[in-house]
This record gives structure tokens, sequence and C-alpha cells, in this order.
């Protein structure tokens, strides 16, 4: 469920942007709504209400959603100050690269890679599952950056339907490959589970 968290800005962003430009009175200003601009808007405040509603109920948000909010507030916040959708293009590269960074980093830094300081409580595997699990997740990461930048740039005209439903597609395809992969190792690591002889 954390996963799709982080796709409620997105979807209102979605929302927004598909939305027909008008012009709406609100405390005595007019404001446009619809298209990228206010739809970046819409983005930060959402994202900003859904992290800290998180930080309330959880005293606490976990290191990818402060990256998340960040990236959203950096780069959207440019977006806006220079009325330039290029800075909102590089969002998603820029966080899926970084969150790549991070996955390898674990594999130098620390006694564990970052998969099993993640998922490691919940369940027991073996370490070389572990390392082939944050492998796929660094590769999943460049893979998503790599997607997200190229449509950005040569797709312009279909890059926001892309950045939402693309991004929440490849995440629910890799989730479901991850429980395949999993189901077959699990009970490498149950001692109830007999294992044939050699």
């Amino acid at each position: 469920m954390k996963q799709f968290i982080d796709f409620i800005p997105l979807l209102l962003f979605f929302i927004v942007f598909k939305l027909d430009p008008r012009a709406v009175e609100f405390a005595g200003h007019s404001f446009e709504v619809g298209g990228i601009f206010s739809a970046t808007a819409m983005l930060i405040i959402s994202s900003v209400v859904v992290y800290g509603a998180l930080f309330i109920h959880q005293r606490k948000l976990e290191k990818g959603q402060w990256l998340t909010l960040l990236a959203c507030l950096v780069f959207g916040g440019l977006t806006l100050a220079f009325h330039s959708e290029t800075f909102l293009k590089w969002k998603a590269p820029v966080v899926n690269w970084l969150f790549a960074l991070a996955f390898t980093g674990s594999h130098f830094i620390g006694d564990r890679v970052l998969i099993k300081r993640i998922m490691g409580h919940a369940i027991s595997l073996p370490e070389a599952v572990w390392t082939r699990l944050n492998v796929a997740w660094i590769a999943f990461f460049l893979f998503c950056g790599a997607a997200n930048l190229f449509v950005a740039f040569t797709f312009q005209e279909i890059w926001v339907d892309f950045k939402v439903f693309g991004s929440l597609g490849m995440t629910v395809l890799f989730l479901v490959g991850q429980g395949v992969y999993l189901s077959r190792h699990l009970h490498d690591s149950d001692p109830t589970t007999p294992k044939p002889e050699d």
C-alpha cells in the first residue's frame, strides 16, 4: 500500500492537467485552473498535504518519502517560478536515479543491502536472494528514470499520461514480478519446509 501513496498527488496532478483551462475566483483572486502550471501547483499542494498527514499519523516519513516531497517542491517550484515545464520533466528521472544510487550504495555502505533493510523485518531470505532483489530494484529505477526522460522529451504530447499511468503500470508489473520471484524463494529460509535430499 505504501508504494501507491506516492501516486495520490500524481493522480490529482493528472486530473487538473486534463481540465479545460478556465479562470476560477477564490477569496477575491482569480486563478487559472487546467493545464501544466495549475496541475504543478496541485502536485505541490497535494504532496505537502499527503506527506504532512503521513508525518502527523506516523510521527515520521521514510527517506524515500522525504526525497519525493523535496523533489516535488524543488522541481515543481522551479516550474512555476520560471514558467517552464522542462524542470518538472526532470523530476521523475532524477528521483528514480537517486533511488537507484541509494540501492547501489547499500552494496558498499552498511551491513545490509537496502531492500533487506526495508523488507527484512517481514520476511527472511538467503543473502544471495536479497542481493539479487536489490540489483533488480537498481535496474528498475534506472529503467524508470530513462523511460520517463525519453518520453518527456520525445513524445511531449503524452508525457503527462506516461508520467502517471506509465509509472504506475511499471511499478505494478515490477511488484508482481517481485512477488513471483519471492514466492519461489521463501521456502529456502523456512525451517519447517522439508528440503529434498541431495
